[in-house]
């Protein structure tokens, strides 16, 4: 992106900011004020009534100071076009911040906020790290805005919700790279609303696929999830999966066709009742009707593999070390894989996950919020974020670094990724799916599978109240 289009970006960033209602401190000046350009324009009347009289020291004083006067005009013109150079020359003060990350990044974010205040020396920072779980970072920012962190954390399933709430600064403007073209796609939607930015993409692996033990299963059978079923029940081993929880049983009938979408005033669209949809609910009474593919919490599903029983399970990257410790040198990964529906071969679908960072709108240094949540999602920091904890980078440049396709888990939820949507799912969803899935894997649905799918449907459907 050429440099006059950063500053144009960086002028509206800083518009944004102003019609939020952040207030303009003495650290990132603005625009003279329409009181400024009153006194300017008397004193240039002022000016224009001495000009007879003065007109001959006034011609000589502009002959003496135009190469002055020319090089000061290169100089900011030189220093509009770098949006950076802008933001530093319109420092004044200590740049106070406060940022949050999770429990698990404090220490790598610690690090990183050092790095940050050493690229730009001129200027004298404060900034203070506090610890907030991406998982429930909307509900503390939304519990106050104006007093949350100017710069965190979040799961994207959150991002409806805060812009709404006008918790999310867009990002307006671009300053050492483009955010947008610089991650992969999936990320960079999940960041969207309405076509508008809200938040910097961080990571790319919340979502899941499936774990295995080579020593059990061929690259060909865990092609198919009921050849596996067939080759796990011959050793005698259990194959785990948490069907009971909404976020994994929308891999099967997302797969088979049937949508589960969110309408704009927070409820849910489910087809999931729909014609047809009753043979996908009898494929998965079926499969875990075998007692080998088994209903299992992420803990249980722990315990299990490092106990040997499971020797596959559908899960996510948290898990990649207990399996990698459970399984040695075996321990492989894979996409989902496909499920048979009625005779038909169906691939199994999933929700993708991922890691924002995003700026609080209310930021006294909206500026250089802006510029920490590049800087924290940056190629660099992201290769460092695999590094120290193994999350999978959005970052297109991070993620194609030889350390990280090498890593089976990254690598399988990058093959999954094709299969993947963002979860964007109303709250009705979670219970009646959490019940449907209990029911399909215990067998208590019964014969009448169209009544269990609409009285699911009906709950997940359910207005907002």
């Amino acid at each position: 992106m050429k440099k006059k289009v950063l500053a144009a970006l960086l002028a509206t960033s800083m518009v944004a900011a102003s019609l939020v209602g952040c207030g303009n401190s003495g650290n990132e000046a603005g625009g003279a004020s329409s009181a400024d350009n009153s006194t300017a324009a008397t004193d240039n009347s002022a000016a224009a009534d001495n000009s007879t009289a003065d007109s001959t020291a006034d011609n000589s004083a502009a002959a003496d100071n135009s190469t002055a006067d020319s090089a000061a005009a290169d100089n900011s013109a030189a220093s509009s076009d770098d949006p950076v150079a802008n933001l530093i020359a319109a420092t004044t003060d200590t740049v106070k911040l406060t940022v949050w990350a999770s429990e698990e990044d404090q220490t790598l974010t610690t690090q990183l906020l050092e790095d940050f205040k050493a690229t730009y020396p001129d200027v004298t920072f404060d900034i203070t790290l506090g610890s907030e779980s991406e998982s429930t970072a909307k509900d503390t920012i939304l519990a106050d805005v104006e007093a949350a962190a100017d710069v965190f954390a979040f799961a994207d399933d959150q991002i409806n919700e805060m812009v709404q709430a006008g918790a999310l600064q867009p990002v307006a403007a671009t300053y050492t790279f483009d955010v947008a073209s610089e991650n992969v796609a999936g990320s960079v939607e999940a960041a969207t609303i309405n076509g508008t930015l809200y938040a910097y993409p961080m990571t790319a692996d919340n979502g899941y696929f499936m774990f295995y033990d080579a020593s059990v299963f061929s690259e060909e059978d865990v092609k198919s999830l009921d050849k596996m079923v067939e080759v796990a029940e011959a050793a005698g081993k259990k194959i785990a999966m948490d069907v009971s929880n909404g976020w994994y049983i929308y891999a099967f009938f997302q797969g088979a066709g049937y949508e589960l979408t969110l309408n704009e005033d927070g409820s849910n669209n489910c087809t999931w009742n729909a014609a047809g949809a009753t043979d996908v609910a009898q494929a998965i009474m079926d499969l875990y009707g075998t007692n080998v593919l088994v209903d299992m919490s992420d803990e249980e599903m722990a315990t299990a593999i490092a106990e040997g029983t499971v020797v596959a399970a559908v899960n996510g990257t948290w898990r990649a070390e207990t399996a990698s410790d459970a399984w040695g040198e075996n321990y492989s990964a894979t996409k989902l894989p496909t499920f048979n529906v009625a005779g038909k071969e169906c691939q199994m679908s999933s929700y993708s996950g991922y890691k924002l960072i995003g700026v609080n709108p209310y930021s006294a240094n909206i500026g250089w919020s802006m510029l920490l949540a590049e800087f924290l999602t940056n190629e660099s920091a992201q290769a460092a974020r695999f590094e120290a904890r193994g999350l999978g980078p959005s970052n297109v440049a991070a993620a194609s670094s030889d350390a990280v396709q090498a890593d089976p888990a990254i690598a399988a939820l990058a093959a999954q990724a094709a299969y993947a949507t963002p979860q964007r799912v109303g709250g009705n969803f979670w219970a009646p799916a959490e019940t449907l899935g209990q029911i399909l894997a215990d067998g208590s649905a019964g014969s009448d599978l169209q009544s269990v799918l609409d009285t699911a449907v009906e709950g997940i459907m359910a207005p907002i109240e």
